[in-house]
Formats: structure tokens, C-alpha cells, sequence
């Protein structure tokens, strides 16, 4: 039996690309009672409400996370949430601070607050690897993100609302990623590359929903999950898009790394490694490692980065994932 059976789930920001993905693979794979698609677009909400053919399981509220008053209306009756809702574009949140500031930290506290006091059993929160050693704002906000919904367990303490975060890569394909950009570009015969030495981890809309779901199984409060993903070079992702296109390096841009990092040297410390994941643990007096069957302590001075990543993914590979 999955953990999400017969439970009212509620997905924010519900209407992006995981959001669907999620939807799709719960109504699919499993059972859940009711899940609640809570975003700000009303027209995503109708477009998707026709994509699953208006699913009897499936409701949509209209809301914002940063609308703490919304949140414990919608929250009432809820097991789960899922916390996919933020403003993601570095080159926005780097115009717009304050506005990201609202959404990915603030809206992440009134998650928590409605989350403990309607008593919502688990709650996982999406990361990124730009959280890791952040070099831009959106990585910063979601950092404060993650401390946040870790720390949310101890402000839970003697409640049943348990919180846990999962932090992963670049999505294959999602919306205002590099795939579809270039996808849109190739007719030019040429694709502008910030840097040919770049490298990001890689991860399907798909792995991810089922990670999430996975995470959901295994969580005691107070986790980042981290599952073992591929890397892939920019110039190969280039090549697997457009082989023909001619590369045009414009160099790297403001708040972008060469290569992302998912497991610092100092979060390595507390860390386990297990076959498919790592569990970061947190470093609080409440935590127990006990808690955490099996895993294995990572060797001094690891760092999970795409860059020093033991596996790869070939231009074939790649295109193979994006359906070239």
C-alpha cells in the first residue's frame, strides 16, 4: 500500500510541471482520496481541469502561499501537502527580491504555521541544488526555505505534522528550462552557451514524482533527501538537442555556477548514503540517528557535485530522455 492511498493530498503551486506530472502519476499508480490543486492562475487551473477530464477526485483552489488566511481554509481536512509553489527564475528573483522573498520565505512559514495548526500529517517541500552553497537569491530564499521546514518539526514538537525536504536537480523538460529554449532556437543554426565547461545534475519530471512520493514512505521529520542523478555537460545537451547547431559561448551569466552542488563538504559531515539517495540530517538535539534505517556514514571531504559526479549521461542518453 502507497503512502499517499486513501489520503487528501494537497499539491501547491499544483498547476507547473510537477504539479501535473504528480497529479498524473497519483490518479495512475495509486489511490488517493482527494488531491487539491491550490495556485494563483485560474486558467491553469481550467486547462488542467480538462486535461484529467474533470477527475472526481480532483478539486482546485485558487490561493497564494502567502495568503496565511487562505491557507488554513484550504489546509482543513489535509494529510499531506506537497510544497511545489515559488518563484524559480534566478534573473527575476534577482530584479524582483522582495517579491521572491514573500513567496519562497515567507509562504514557506505559512505553510508550516497552517501545516501544525490544522494538523496536516507529513509535509515535503521541493528544493533545488541551488540551495547548496547559494550564489544567486533564488538559491538564497530556498535555503531559508529548507532551514524553515526543518525546523518546522521542532515548532511541531508533541504534534503529529511531521516535515521533510527533497532536493534535486534540473528538470528535464520543465517549463522555462534550457530544453525547451533551445528546442525553440535550433531553427537559427545556433544555440548560445553560457559556458562550455558547465554542468548540472539531471532528473525527469517522472524520477522526481516518484522520489517525492518515495520521500513521503520514508520521512521521520526533519530530512533533505537528495536522490544519485546523472550529470550532463551543457555542451553535450546542446549537441543532443541540436547536433548541427553551431555553439556560441556568451559566458556566464550573473547568480549562475559553473557546477551545482547538492551535498556540501559541511552538510556531507551529517550526512548517510544509501543506494538511490542520501538523507541529510538535520542537526538538532531532537534527532536521533536511529531514527534512519541502514545508510552509511560518506567519507571526509565528499562533496556531491555535478561536476565530480561519478556518473554521466552521453549525448545519445539525452536524447533519448528529451524524445529527440
Amino acid at each position: 500500500m502507497s503512502v499517499i492511498d486513501s489520503k487528501t493530498i494537497l499539491i501547491t503551486g499544483g498547476t507547473g510541471s510537477f504539479g501535473k506530472k504528480f497529479v498524473e502519476i497519483a490518479l495512475r499508480e495509486h489511490n488517493p482520496q482527494k488531491i487539491i490543486v491550490f495556485s494563483r492562475d485560474e486558467l491553469k487551473q481550467f486547462e488542467m481541469a480538462h486535461q484529467f477530464n474533470n477527475h472526481p477526485d480532483l478539486r482546485f483552489f485558487i490561493g497564494d502561499v502567502r495568503d496565511k488566511d487562505r491557507l488554513y481554509r484550504a489546509f482543513d481536512g489535509v494529510d499531506i501537502v506537497v510544497h511545489a509553489a515559488a518563484l524559480k527564475q534566478i534573473p527575476v528573483a534577482e530584479y524582483n527580491p522582495f517579491e521572491a522573498i514573500k513567496t519562497n520565505v515567507l509562504g514557506a512559514q505559512n505553510i508550516i504555521d497552517a501545516a501544525i495548526d490544522c494538523g496536516v500529517w507529513r509535509v515535503i517541500a521541493l528544493s533545488t541544488d541551488k540551495a547548496a552553497n547559494p550564489v544567486n537569491l533564488y538559491g538564497a530564499t530556498k535555503l531559508c526555505s529548507d532551514k524553515l521546514f526543518v525546523s518546522g518539526n521542532s515548532y511541531a514538537a508533541g504534534k503529529n505534522t511531521k516535515f521533510a525536504v527533497v532536493r534535486y536537480g534540473n528538470v528535464v523538460g520543465s517549463r522555462g528550462s534550457v530544453i525547451p529554449f533551445f528546442k525553440s532556437i535550433r531553427h537559427t543554426g545556433r544555440l548560445p552557451i553560457t559556458d562550455p565547461r558547465m554542468t548540472r545534475f539531471w532528473i525527469t519530471l517522472d524520477q522526481g514524482v516518484n522520489f517525492v512520493i518515495a520521500s513521503l514512505g520514508r520521512m521521520h521529520g526533519g530530512e533533505i533527501f537528495v536522490p544519485k542523478l546523472p550529470s550532463m555537460r551543457i555542451t553535450d545537451l546542446a549537441e543532443a538537442i541540436a547536433r548541427d547547431c553551431q555553439q556560441e559561448f556568451t559566458g556566464i551569466r550573473p547568480g549562475e555556477k559553473i557546477h551545482e552542488v547538492m551535498i556540501t563538504e559541511d552538510d556531507a559531515r551529517h550526512t548517510l548514503e544509501f543506494n538511490d539517495h542520501f538523507i541529510i540530517m538535520p542537526e538538532f538535539p531532537w534527532w536521533s540517528r536511529e531514527k534512519v534505517n541502514g545508510g552509511l556514514p560518506l567519507e571526509e571531504g565528499f562533496v556531491y557535485s555535478s561536476g565530480t559526479n561519478t556518473c554521466w549521461l552521453s549525448p545519445e542518453e539525452l536524447r533519448q530522455m528529451v524524445g529527440e
